[in-house]
Formats: structure tokens, C-alpha cells, sequence
């Protein structure tokens, strides 16, 4: 945000937070909670490290931390009427029609039985298994910034096979056992059912397979989806016999299949990996029960390769006809948004400083994270568009994907 005058920064932070505690007001039937619903906003992105009752209670001049939890918990309101709250707030911001929604899970740290759908499972925040509750997140990426416009706790069998934990817990009666795909594909219906514009879904080998690719192939959207190693592709193009394991395939590639490509900027620069993509068939998504009239569409398998050590990782792809891989390579780049996402919303803006236990606590206060996080997405955006003039757009060559019909991935040198 370097070259926006401070003055102008802080009227544009004043203008947002006002905004968005106007977007709040709604939501629920008395004014003092309406108030300290602000409060709280206001708590999140105040600069205490960490943002519990107390301290959110402390930054509001309160004696105590009463007001702050009744927010989450004693107080009647919708949470997920104001998750639609901040996804409309973001999309007014951030909206692009080739737009990609990037699909995570992260894990929350916590003591005992008693907080709703916590247990020993794995998360890739700890890196292992322990007692913990998983959250399963949808976050949109555009040119423009990135921001939650998605959020489910996931509840493990034990739980949603106990009634009296479920009852205690607060969560409601239609809740029942469902999979991290399939919260995933009820994300991705909600979206489209909402109007949001967006071309590609991003996610890791987690919901690479089943439910997930239906409900995209039948909705004419793109995706570029995790799969393990040993998920087994076949080539049903006639001008490519490819059958075997993703790594086998990989492994049996020419060297003149696969070109160096950046995944988008990281913190050390460009994210430079080797990358090689195969076409393995092609079909009318009409065969699939999409809409007639949207064309053909190709299903491949894309494989990224770090430079350093050979590391493979592997995507099954579904793309309209002609793709380039350049393409393909920028929306598996995107899945970073999420990853900054998490790590911004954590050490931020208290995502897991809840200390409710209930399962609307957990959506009321995760829900609260979200507005924080897309306010702050939008003042980046905006202040950048006050800071930076438009620039022409450089033409990027296609790169086309393996397959005897096709030109190369690789391209002449000039």
C-alpha cells in the first residue's frame, strides 16, 4: 500500500470499518448488541496479540468480558447470514469472472472433550495427529486480493454418532456426518446457487476425487484438484496411450515434457517449479448432466516438480478445450491465498482465540474472523488502486500440453 497519502489511508480505513459495522447492524434485534458486535470487529483488528474475551473486553473499555461473549453465545443471531454478509462485502471489492475458489481445511488446538467436534485427528497445522477441531474453509482469488467467503466445522463420527454430545454442543438437529468433500461441494453450490463469479476451484488431494469434480463438471466450472500418487489415470485420446499410477506416469515423461513455469510471486520472488501437463481426454459436459452449449472440455493430469530435490506433486485437471497450461499452472498458484489466508486470520486476528465451545460460538466467532480479514482485503485493494495507474496488460504465449497433435509444453528458444 507504498505511495497512498496517510491521510488518505486513514480515511479509507475509517470508511471501511464503518462500512462494514453498517453491514453488521441487521443481523440482530437490539442496537446495544449491534454495538458490541463493533466491538468486537474492533477487538480483531486492534493490535493485542492475543484476542481473547478479556482482552477484546479491555480494548472496549468494558469491565469485563460479558458483552464480548454474549456476541458468541447468549445472544440470538444468524451466523450464517453473516458469512452471506461478508461474502457480498468481499465480492463488491474482488469480484473477476475467471476468479478461482480455493478450498482448505485448517486445525484448531484444544483441551478436552468438550468443544464441538474437537478429537484426535490429523491437521497440517500441527503437522500430526492430536486433539484438535478441524475447520473446512472456501476463500476467493482474484487479481484483486483474496478473502474468506466460506467456513464449516467438521464434526468426526464419534460426534455426529452421539446425540448427547451433539445436544450439548448446540448443534442443530439437521446436522448430520459429512465428509470434508462433501462440505466442499456444498461450498461450491452455495457460491454458484449466491451468483458468485468464479472459473476455477483450487483445493489439495484432500477433495481431489468424487463428489467435488461432479458438481464442477456439471456447473461448467474449471479445476485444478490434489491427487495422490498412486491415483490411476488412463488416455483416452487416441493420439495418447497413457495408463498407469499419476507417479509412474510422471516418472515415464520425456525431459523435453516439462518446462519451468512460476506458480505466482512468493515472499523470495517467483515460485519456480518444473511442470508437465497431459491431455488425457476430451468431452461434451453434457455426457457429465452439465448445461448444453458450453463446448468441449479436456480432462488432464498436471504434474509439478521442484527444481531442488525432484519432489512430485499431481493434479487431475478439467478445463474448456485449448487451455494452456500457463493457465492451469496460475490456478494451483492460487491455493497460496489460502495458506496466507490461514496464517493472517491466526496470528492477526485471533481465528483461534475462540473460547467458546458450542457449535454456533465456533461460527459466530470464525464468522467475525472473516468480516475482519475481508476488510482488510478490501483497503489493500483499494488503497493499491489509488497508489498504482493502470498498466497494459503483457501478452503471455500459449502453452499448449503434451500430446502428439499439440505442440510441445516445451518451446523454442528465441
Amino acid at each position: 500500500m507504498s505511495g497512498v497519502a496517510v491521510e488518505d489511508l486513514l480515511g479509507l480505513w475509517s470508511e471501511e470499518l464503518r462500512g462494514a459495522k453498517a453491514r453488521l447492524r441487521p443481523l440482530f434485534l437490539q442496537s446495544g448488541t449491534a454495538a458490541s458486535a463493533g466491538a468486537f470487529l474492533d477487538g480483531l483488528l486492534g493490535p493485542e496479540r492475543r484476542k481473547t474475551g478479556w482482552m477484546r473486553a479491555e480494548a472496549a473499555g468494558d469491565t469485563g468480558p460479558w458483552r464480548q461473549q454474549a456476541v458468541l453465545g447468549r445472544t440470538s443471531w444468524d451466523a450464517d447470514a453473516l458469512r452471506d454478509v461478508v461474502r457480498d462485502y468481499a465480492l463488491d471489492a474482488l469480484a473477476e469472472p475467471d476468479a478461482t475458489l480455493v478450498i482448505d481445511e485448517t486445525g484448531f488446538l484444544k483441551q478436552g472433550r468438550a468443544s464441538c467436534g474437537v478429537g484426535r485427528q490429523y491437521t497440517g497445522s500441527a503437522g500430526k495427529i492430536t486433539n484438535c477441531q478441524i475447520g473446512v474453509f472456501a476463500v476467493y482469488t482474484s487479481s484483486k486480493g483474496h478473502a474468506f467467503i466460506d467456513r464449516r466445522l467438521y464434526l468426526p463420527k464419534d460426534w455426529t454418532g452421539t446425540p448427547d454430545r451433539l445436544v450439548k454442543a448446540h448443534v442443530p438437529e439437521d446436522v448430520r456426518f459429512a465428509t470434508k468433500p462433501a462440505i466442499a461441494a456444498a461450498m461450491v453450490r452455495r457460491a454458484i446457487d449466491a451468483g458468485v463469479p468464479f472459473a476455477w476451484v483450487a483445493a489439495d488431494s484432500v477433495y481431489g476425487v468424487g463428489e467435488l469434480e461432479m458438481v464442477l463438471r456439471r456447473a461448467g466450472k474449471g479445476y485444478v484438484l490434489g491427487v495422490t500418487g498412486s491415483h490411476h489415470f488412463n488416455s483416452w485420446s487416441p493420439t495418447l496411450s497413457v495408463s498407469g499410477t499419476a507417479e509412474k506416469i510422471a516418472r515415464d515423461l520425456p525431459a523435453e515434457s516439462w518446462i519451468r513455469l512460476s506458480a505466482g510471486d512468493g515472499t523470495k520472488g517467483p515460485r519456480l517449479y518444473d511442470w508437465a501437463y497431459l491431455e488425457l481426454a476430451d468431452f461434451d459436459p453434457e455426457m457429465v448432466g452439465a448445461t448444453p452449449g458450453l463446448g468441449l472440455w479436456t480432462r488432464g493430469l498436471l504434474v509439478r516438480r521442484r527444481p531442488v530435490d525432484g519432489e512430485l506433486a499431481f493434479f487431475t485437471t478439467w478445463c474448456r478445450h485449448g487451455t494452456p497450461v500457463d493457465t492451469l499452472v496460475r490456478v494451483e498458484g492460487q491455493r497460496w491465498s489460502i495458506e496466507d489466508a490461514f496464517e493472517t486470520a491466526k496470528t492477526e486476528l485471533g481465528l483461534d482465540h475462540n473460547e467458546t465451545r458450542s457449535w454456533h460460538g465456533w461460527h459466530r466467532h470464525v464468522s467475525l474472523v472473516m468480516l475482519a480479514f475481508a476488510l482488510l482485503a478490501v483497503v489493500r485493494h483499494k488503497a493499491d488502486t489509488l497508489a498504482t495507474p493502470p498498466k497494459t496488460m503483457r501478452k503471455v504465449p500459449h502453452l499448449w500440453s503434451v500430446g502428439r497433435c499439440r505442440r510441445s509444453v516445451v518451446l523454442p528458444t528465441a
